[in-house]
């Protein structure tokens, strides 16, 4: 798992794949673009805009994946993340999706938590399960951009 803000980062610090992500969602206007799924043209990664309200975590279940990188950006509110590390002997909430990439877990022990404000990003590998839209407070609306990059693009 890497973190940062988008304001406070060095794309040489990181694999050409993540730096691409972070130079494409610094050099977009999120705030104005649709929610959706988008296609990026230059590297042909799915880019999820998403508009939500955050809800408590224990209403939010820990997810991985597995041909996918999740590079998440938070664009307006405030969330919190849970992270934990693979392998886990954790419970399936719901089996593997191969078409979505996608397994969740109903808990996972000792998650770290990570607080998203405007402007930081989380890159979640696959060893990484992760937990996110849980509301640091009360549930509230959140708009965040998440950049699904395959994992076969890390190896430039």
């Amino acid at each position: 798992m890497i973190t940062g803000h988008i304001d406070n980062t060095e794309a040489s610090h990181y694999p050409p794949a993540i730096a691409r992500a972070i130079a494409y969602l610094a050099s977009h206007d999120l705030k104005s673009l649709a929610a959706g799924r988008y296609k990026d043209s230059e590297t042909g990664w799915q880019v999820q805009v998403l508009d939500l309200k955050t809800a408590p975590m224990q209403e939010n279940f820990p997810e991985a994946h597995r041909r996918h990188i999740d590079v998440q950006y938070l664009v307006a509110g405030s969330e919190l993340i849970g992270v934990a590390s693979q392998p886990v002997n954790a419970a399936v909430q719901h089996p593997y999706d191969e078409n979505r990439d996608i397994i969740f877990y109903q808990h996972v022990p000792d998650e770290t938590w990570i607080r998203m404000v405007p402007g930081t990003f989380a890159v979640f590998f696959p060893q990484d399960i992760h937990r996110p839209n849980c509301a640091p407070e009360l549930p509230a609306a959140i708009r965040k951009v998440v950049v699904k990059i395959p994992t076969a693009d890390l190896v430039d």
